[in-house]
């Protein structure tokens, strides 16, 4: 192998097969931020050089329908305040319109707008779909353009808000297109969860629950003690001693960064918060739309806690407080569309996703996790049967 000294080390070239051979890195670093206030007058987090800007004064602001229809006018009032030159492209945004159409309208008012890739960051306000979408815009519109996000939604600021993963679904699977992009900065303000409906507050503690049931027992306890009162105050109330909900939302926060920065691309793909997305992706595009995400992942817990538990793994108390806990935080462990068939597809795409492995994450506990790869169809028979019965008892009680 012969390397050329007045080349970058990277590149290296063989006489033998006359072939060159490029390495490259590219640094990753991006920002989320707890902010407070973020539409406030006073506020500059939008506006200010870290936001992507090397001095533009113009924005692309893609803000969710519902989220225009509340805040709208203050989001318009800060902009002007500033002095920015701003286009609002307002979107309908939820799990049936995530598709490549939605991307491609955005594309098109980019277009028109005439954005300047480097100096205009785009701004995307919403939840996780509205920002999978523009994420996904952003990095292939003009082979990459800086993108900060302001999430909306409690599913936006603990889990979609903090990642790199974009996408759109095609095809009849959840998230089958999709890039892997670094926002420039992600702003977090709880505040918008006050006009959230209660049925999405529920919905991103599936996410928090999550991270909870693989990594964090502390956070577990939390949500058992606190969870109810959360959902119903919407995460408003944090004159409690401690703040839980602030506390709630940091630690889901922490751990799933903890798990991302080091695997960012996904090289190692054994990925404890893969915990709850194993079966629930096939599920929530058969039952769409009337399971959303976070609901879609709590059922799929339940049936893997159950499994678990049938393992060894996780105790009858460990179970059963795990399955109380869904409850209370009015996430479902049952649908009636988990049968053999569906589970069985799911498995085989999720294998396929995984590089030929099931790659698994089971609960061992309440905070802890393992990988398995030897999970059959009958496994899964027995599991669902349990669920089923278990959910029937649950029933007849109430």
């Amino acid at each position: 192998m012969l390397v050329f000294d007045n080349y970058p080390s990277g590149l290296t070239y063989s006489q033998s097969s006359k072939s060159w051979r490029v390495r490259a890195v590219k640094p990753v670093e991006y920002e989320v931020r707890v902010c407070d206030g973020v539409f406030d007058p006073e506020s500059t987090a939008l506006v200010e050089k870290s936001a992507g800007s090397a001095g533009g004064n113009r924005r692309f602001v893609v803000i969710d329908a519902e989220v225009d229809r509340l805040h709208g006018d203050r989001v318009r009032r800060y902009f002007e305040h500033h002095g920015i030159d701003y286009f609002m492209q307002v979107v309908r945004a939820d799990e049936t319109l995530k598709e490549f159409e939605t991307a491609s309208d955005i594309v098109v008012a980019l277009d028109s707008f005439g954005l300047d890739r480097r100096r205009e960051p785009i701004i995307v306000i919403g939840g996780g779909v509205l920002m999978d979408i523009v994420c996904l815009v952003a990095n292939l519109y003009r082979r990459g353009t800086p993108v900060v996000r302001v999430p909306t939604t409690l599913i936006g600021l603990v889990d979609a808000g903090v990642g790199v993963k974009t996408g759109v679904n095609f095809n009849g699977h959840k998230n089958r297109l999709g890039t892997y992009f670094a926002p420039v900065l992600t702003l977090l303000d709880r505040s918008f969860l006050a006009t959230v409906e209660r049925r999405h507050i529920a919905n991103g503690m599936g996410e928090i629950l999550k991270m909870a049931l693989i990594k964090d027992a502390r956070l577990f306890d939390l949500l058992e003690q606190h969870g109810p009162r959360l959902v119903e105050q919407k995460f408003q109330d944090d004159s409690r001693p401690g703040d839980p909900a602030g506390e709630v939302i940091r630690r889901a926060i922490h751990g799933m960064l903890e798990e991302l920065q080091p695997n960012l691309w996904e090289a190692e793909l054994e990925r404890i918060v893969d915990y709850g997305h194993t079966f629930s992706p096939t599920l929530e595009m058969r039952a769409l739309p009337a399971l959303l995400h976070g609901e879609a992942v709590s059922v799929d817990m339940a049936l893997t806690t159950v499994l678990a538990w049938r393992r060894g793994l996780v105790d009858l108390e460990q179970r059963d407080r795990i399955l109380g806990v869904m409850r209370s935080l009015e996430l479902p462990s049952w649908n009636e569309l988990l049968d053999a068939e569906l589970l069985d597809a799911a498995l085989q795409d999720t294998v396929r996703h995984r590089d030929g492995q099931q790659r698994l994450p089971l609960p061992v506990g309440i905070g802890d996790a393992v990988f398995v790869n030897d999970v059959t169809r009958e496994e899964l028979a027995v599991a669902v049967e349990d669920l089923r019965v278990l959910d029937a008892r649950e029933l007849s009680r109430v």
